[in-house]
């Protein structure tokens, strides 16, 4: 065993272990920081396979955008210290089940596909300027359109972390009008 295939090993326990604990953690705040863990991971993944860019990118939109909107989101509805209530039966054994479904999917790809046999010798073209080019093209080789979809989803993703964090609480009520005149007359005395 080379030290490549070392740091790869290291790298996806890491990223599995993150998985893992995100998914288990009582603490809402826990499981996020956790999430953040796992998606750092990814981009080591990305940086070991050179290709810089993807891992630049992965680190931008996922560790600096839609985990610490989670992270916001989860301190400005006050609930970081909560634990979460224990899943339903019915939920732990559909999530087995989805577990096992995916696992028994990725063997059967291993097994048809002889050990990723199908995998190509030719490099990856990693250019900078021809990824850019490519992602912002309108033409049948382009990807403007992910890339405004993405767009759109932050800013669903932050329009509805602004609406969580305004919805009001059962201990503060809005008073009636009725009450705000009450109120209000008293103070005139």
């Amino acid at each position: 065993m080379n030290i490549s295939s070392i740091l790869f090993y290291a790298i996806s326990t890491f990223i599995l272990g993150g998985g893992i604990l995100a998914v288990t953690s009582v603490k809402i705040f826990r499981a996020a920081i956790w999430l953040l863990c796992s998606l750092v991971g990814i981009a080591a993944l990305y940086f070991w396979m050179q290709v810089e860019f993807i891992a630049a990118i992965q680190i931008v939109v996922y560790v600096g955008g839609i985990v610490v909107l989670i992270i916001f989101s989860i301190f400005l509805t006050q609930h970081s210290g909560k634990e979460m209530s224990s899943p339903t039966l019915s939920k732990k054994i559909f999530s087995a089940l989805a577990a096992l479904f995916g696992t028994a999917f990725v063997h059967n790809l291993i097994v048809h596909y002889e050990g990723f046999a199908f995998y190509s010798a030719k490099p990856f073209n990693s250019n900078i300027a021809e990824i850019g080019t490519q992602m912002l093209s309108t033409t049948s080789h382009g990807f403007i359109l992910p890339f405004e979809v993405v767009s759109m989803l932050l800013l669903a993703a932050m329009v509805g972390c602004i609406v969580i964090a305004m919805r009001p609480t059962a201990n503060h009520s809005i008073p009636s009008n009725n009450e705000t005149e009450s109120n209000h007359l008293m103070n005139k005395d």
